[in-house]
């Protein structure tokens, strides 16, 4: 027979499976949207957060971004509401900016300008 700790220790390991399960399939979303940006378009984290039906998920969106590393999925091309950079987990600030410059976004004072090169609009 187990313990009440025993049973209590099980639990907890389902639940944190499923927690992880469920923080695998937002960022698998996530990934999925990112990798439909077109070179020279960007989006940012709240829009690509109601477009995975979840519109108040922007840092969430943020942080699946952060961890991701695969290269085929376009992390730089997602940017603030507000039209800043923001951060870019694959060499800073600079290199996002350097890739967006690269493929014909244009930055002025550390901006976007989302009117021109949104893809995802944000549905406030």
């Amino acid at each position: 027979m187990k313990t009440y700790a025993q049973i209590k220790k099980r639990i907890l390991k389902d639940e944190e499976i499923k927690k992880a399960y469920k923080e695998l399939k937002f960022a698998d979303e996530v990934y999925a949207v990112v990798c439909k940006i077109s070179k020279g378009k960007v989006a940012t984290y709240k829009s690509v957060a109601a477009a995975i039906g979840s519109p108040r998920a922007s840092r969430a969106v943020a942080n699946a971004l952060a961890g991701n590393f695969d290269p085929k999925v376009p992390c730089h091309r997602v940017v603030r509401s507000d039209g800043r950079v923001g951060g870019y987990n694959r060499g800073g600030v600079k290199v996002k900016q350097f890739l967006l410059k690269k493929e014909g976004v244009e930055i002025k004072n550390s901006k976007v300008d989302l009117e021109k090169f949104s893809c995802l609009h944000n549905k406030s």
